[in-house]
């Protein structure tokens, strides 16, 4: 499909947001374009790097229907909510001015329907096992949703305790 390797948008809510100032945590860059089938639904593979955090990237994979699957199915404005996520070290890690809150952060957000759902990522921190918790979810208007993925990125480096 030709798209692997340029920024993707961030959706349409996304960029009503922007658009009337409200800035965003952080932007995700495709790296990759699996093709499921025939029929043009494939699994985009982002990168995000954590805009706090230096030294830490982000990959997220999930599902985009393509354009027969969303006339075939109805449900056109929407894509389904699961994702997965894999955070690693990329580089000296600094930790900026991170929350500290048990609830922690929103890394990275992007809608996955015109209105009512979005994909986020979120930061937390667990101080006591110095390790960074970043959380996928998805987030609905409707109806909250069960579908979850988890990366740690511990921050112990050897040598240093």
């Amino acid at each position: 499909m030709g798209r692997t390797g340029a920024r993707r948008p961030l959706g349409l809510l996304t960029a009503a947001l922007v658009a009337v100032g409200t800035v965003l945590p952080a932007s995700a860059e495709q790296v990759g374009e699996v093709g499921v089938d025939w029929v043009g639904n494939d699994i985009i593979i982002e990168a995000i790097a954590d805009p706090d955090v230096q030294g830490v990237t982000c990959h997220i994979a999930y599902f985009e229907r393509g354009l027969f699957d969303r006339l075939s199915k109805g449900n056109w404005f929407e894509d389904p909510s699961n994702a997965s996520i894999a955070c690693r070290q990329t580089g000296p890690i600094a930790l900026g001015d991170i929350s500290r809150s048990a609830s922690g952060e929103n890394v990275f957000r992007t809608s996955r329907s015109i209105v009512l759902k979005s994909l986020r990522v979120k930061r937390i921190y667990d101080e006591a096992n110095r390790t960074l918790i970043y959380v996928a979810h998805a987030a609905e208007l409707t109806d909250g949703s069960a579908k979850v993925s988890i990366s740690t990125v511990p921050l112990y480096q050897p040598g240093t305790d």
